[in-house]
């Protein structure tokens, strides 16, 4: 007797984003390389872009020939373009745009000087604006965005103020963006995570000691009490990427344990059992 599917069943076997294309940018390392490998895993041709050579070779060849690798530094606005450039050569456009390349530092209001603070508002907002405003003449129609915030994005935790500011910044980018291209089909959301462990934490650390003892800290900050993975930030991206979910956009999608909004609550009850 044959088995009669349905468009749902086969679509899921194919791949979520089957025949799809899309660029992430900081693709190279951490949250963004895991979204890079889970698109392509669900069928997405995927341009990974980074800085770093080496990296970007490692991630392309985990991935194999779903993926292209365009290494560029995208606070270069002519580098942006021939990212895109290379996209165009291929004959394809897109469907999907990650923003997720980042800088974390932290500093306090007196440290903090006019290099740090520009280093990450470039990075972080002023790229971050222009990946997706120069991204928009590939866009197929209902395309996806995607901009990375982070769980920090409303809260005041000291010596994080210029993140936190950046973070904040990428939020409400996505609540214009999205109001704006709204006639043209084209979806807009904010994808925040909270502490996951990438290799970020080890390269920002001075010691294999030092970093044990922040992801034992950044673990004790999240209500689940561990930190996140990044294929757990992919696996939130890829509902985002996809048609699942199709009446979504200009929303912030959390995937930070609690970190965000039960923290306060949870010390509170803590003390209060205590």
């Amino acid at each position: 007797m044959r088995t009669v599917r349905s468009a749902s069943e086969r679509s899921e076997e194919m791949g979520r984003l089957q025949e799809k294309v899309a660029i992430v940018t900081g693709g190279n390392s951490g949250i963004g390389r895991a979204i890079a490998k889970r698109f392509a895993a669900e069928g997405a041709h995927v341009y990974v872009v980074g800085r770093r050579e080496a990296d970007l070779a490692e991630t392309v060849a985990e991935i194999g020939p779903s993926a292209t690798a365009i290494r560029a530094d995208i606070t270069n606005l002519e580098e942006l373009d021939a990212a895109y450039a290379r996209v165009v050569a291929d004959g394809r456009k897109l469907d999907i745009v990650v923003a997720n390349a980042g800088r974390a530092e932290s500093g306090t209001l007196e440290e903090v000087d006019a290099d740090l603070f520009d280093k990450i508002f470039d990075l972080n907002v002023r790229a971050t604006f222009f990946t997706v405003q120069k991204g928009l003449p590939l866009l197929n129609a209902r395309a996806s965005v995607i901009l990375v915030s982070s769980s920090l994005n409303n809260r005041g935790d000291s010596g994080m103020s210029v993140y936190n500011a950046s973070k904040a910044a990428v939020r409400s980018l996505v609540k214009t963006f999205a109001t704006e291209l709204l006639p043209s089909g084209i979806r807009v959301n904010t994808l925040s995570p909270g502490p996951v462990d990438t290799p970020i934490v080890d390269t920002n650390s001075p010691t294999p000691e030092a970093a044990a003892a922040f992801r034992e800290y950044a673990a004790n900050e999240v209500p689940m009490k561990r930190l996140g993975r990044p294929d757990e930030v992919a696996a939130a991206a890829l509902f985002l990427a996809s048609d699942d979910s199709s009446f979504c956009t200009g929303m912030e999608l959390r995937v930070d344990g609690g970190h965000a909004e039960l923290r306060t609550t949870v010390r509170r009850r803590s003390r209060a059992e205590g």
